[in-house]
């Protein structure tokens, strides 16, 4: 059903997301014309290549939408996936845009895929394409620090960030900024730390955030924070798993998760870590310790829960299915999980769902401080760690000597340590996810007519985008 479902919305997704701006714009006062600019791709570009698979060649389809130049660098992933097309890949661009605007990244949104299933080929195969997918990026100028940087999405991660990287640098050897063509990098290779996590840490700081709304949970009748919240995720691929173990080690209980294989429920609470490992071994999330296995993934969002988090792919939760979610929230860690069919079930059953376009904005947000990073050539903490450190120790000395209290060894590492890389993407990031949230919860509560969260966001993004182009000067 599911399946079905989502085939016969391939060719609608973008047509969705024009609904939300839609939507959105009627609540806004921007001159129709460049209201017309934001809400289209500016570029997309679809490429056909041949690769050598065993004794054969294959045709390789792929594709690159840079949706708003609004502000250079595009920004966006490439994913791996056989259902990739024009339609999602534009889809995709345009939500990056809103994204990116919501959270103060100075990217306009960008989105690419490779149409294949990962699984079906070798490492080396996959390299292959890889290179030659970032070969024909190079040629038509969609790839570059300063013009476009992919980064991971579904089914790609650091390795073919770092084909990417490598590919560029040997076609651009003297361009001192080339590991700033693509974000997402091993850190060894220009990356860096926190990066792998930063989604889903961003879907545990926006759910905080959303945990400690005073309003929001009396609508909800729900109490506060995320400890011994009931929480179901969808998914454990990087987003999944890290969103579910930020909120695991926070008190939270995830009853369920739910992968393609199948789904596992326990009621006392899944340990995230020791699910990922039980999958190393086996192959499969099933058969893990005391939780029931579910055949059919899809009903374990139907399950009776507080928190629901969709980490996989679009339209999981649709018009057949919206009507039996039990959640009173959902956190849009996927692109696009909900439809608005979908969505306007469950605005009628008071769930509050906090929308893809803030949800899952911690991956680009670490991106952006790599670009940085790879822009500024030293690494965040270098000239400062040691200075922080000493001026920490002489104040807790200082401390101790006034007030005759001795610290511990521990105590005295712990508060006197200077700030690693990983300890300022962290910070930023949760700066960065709680004062967007909090963005999007003051448009929403100013304006009674504004029905739902994710209306709101685009309204923040919408404004934050035509205000770049009126300082352009493309309008008055």
């Amino acid at each position: 059903m599911a399946n079905s479902l989502r085939a016969n919305r391939e060719e609608k997704f973008f047509s969705d997301v024009i609904k939300y701006f839609d939507k959105a714009a009627q609540f806004l006062n921007h001159p129709k014309g460049i209201l017309e600019q934001i809400k289209y791709c500016n570029a997309v570009y679809r490429i056909k290549f041949p690769v050598k698979i065993g004794d054969d060649f294959q045709v390789i389809e792929a594709y690159r939408a840079e949706h708003s130049h609004h502000k250079l660098p595009t920004k966006g992933g490439i994913r791996y996936s056989e259902h990739v097309s024009q339609d999602e890949v534009m889809a995709l661009s345009a939500l990056m845009t809103y994204k990116c605007a919501i959270v103060d990244v100075p990217f306009g949104g960008a989105k690419g895929g490779i149409k294949i299933n990962p699984k079906d080929y070798t490492v080396d195969q996959l390299e292959r394409i890889t290179r030659r997918y970032t070969t024909e990026l190079i040629k038509k100028n969609f790839i570059g620090p300063g013009i476009d940087v992919p980064a991971p999405d579904y089914g790609s991660g650091e390795r073919e960030m770092s084909w990417i990287a490598d590919t560029y640098t040997t076609f651009y050897p003297n361009e001192i900024n080339g590991l700033g063509c693509v974000t997402g990098k091993p850190v060894g290779q220009g990356g860096i730390h926190g990066r792998r996590e930063a989604t889903g840490l961003g879907v545990y700081y926006g759910l905080r955030s959303a945990m400690e709304n005073t309003a929001d949970l009396k609508r909800l009748k729900m109490t506060h924070g995320l400890e011994g919240k009931r929480i179901i995720v969808q998914g454990l691929g990087n987003v999944g798993y890290h969103a579910a173990m930020f909120l695991h080690k926070a008190g939270a209980k995830i009853i369920a998760i739910a992968e393609y294989e199948g789904a596992i429920y326990d009621a006392k609470g899944i340990d995230p870590t020791a699910l990922l490992e039980h999958r190393k071994t086996t192959g499969s999330i099933l058969n893990f310790g005391k939780a029931k296995n579910i055949k059919n993934s899809a009903e374990a969002l139907e399950l009776d829960c507080d928190i629901l988090v969709p980490a996989a792919l679009e339209n999981q939760i649709h018009k057949g299915n919206a009507a039996n979610i039990k959640a009173k929230v959902i956190a849009e860690a996927a692109n696009g999980p909900v439809t608005p069919e979908a969505e306007i079930i469950l605005n009628k059953k008071n769930v509050l769902i906090i929308p893809d376009i803030y949800m899952n904005a911690g991956g680009v947000t670490v991106s952006y401080f790599e670009w940085l990073k790879n822009l500024s050539h030293v690494r965040f903490n270098r000239m400062e760690k040691k200075y922080e450190e000493t001026m920490n120790k002489n104040l807790l000395s200082l401390i101790e000597e006034s007030t005759g209290t001795k610290l511990s060894k521990a105590q005295r590492d712990y508060l006197g340590r200077g700030a690693n890389e990983i300890d300022l993407v962290y910070s930023g990031l949760d700066e960065t996810m709680t004062v967007a949230y909090n963005e999007i919860y003051e448009m929403f509560a100013s304006n009674k007519k504004v029905p739902d969260m994710r209306t709101a966001a685009f309204m923040v993004a919408i404004n934050k985008v035509a205000v770049s182009y009126q300082s352009l000067g493309v309008w008055p």
